[in-house]
C-alpha cells in the first residue's frame, strides 16, 4: 500500500491505514490515524455546514429579489 502523506488525503485512505495496523499488530501510528480521521471528518462536517449555509442564503436572496421586485411595481 502506498501512504500519502499530503495535505489532501481521503478519510478512507486513513481508515485503510488503520485496517492494516491492526492486520500488521503495528499500533505505533495508529494514535495519529486516528486524528488524522477526526480531523478529516470535522472537516467534511464544516463543508457541508457552508453548503447549507449557502443554500439558506441563496433561498434568502431570492425572497428579497421578490420582495423588491413587489415593492417596485
Amino acid at each position: 500500500m502506498e501512504r500519502s502523506y499530503g495535505l489532501n488525503r481521503y478519510i478512507c485512505t486513513v481508515f485503510d491505514e488503520m485496517r492494516q495496523c491492526t492486520k500488521n499488530l503495528n499500533f505505533s501510528v495508529l494514535a495519529s490515524l486516528i486524528e488524522e480521521a477526526q480531523i478529516l471528518s470535522n472537516r467534511m462536517e464544516s463543508k457541508l455546514m457552508d453548503v447549507e449555509d449557502l443554500e439558506d442564503l441563496h433561498k434568502k436572496i431570492k425572497e428579497k429579489e421578490k420582495e423588491l421586485k413587489s415593492l417596485d411595481s
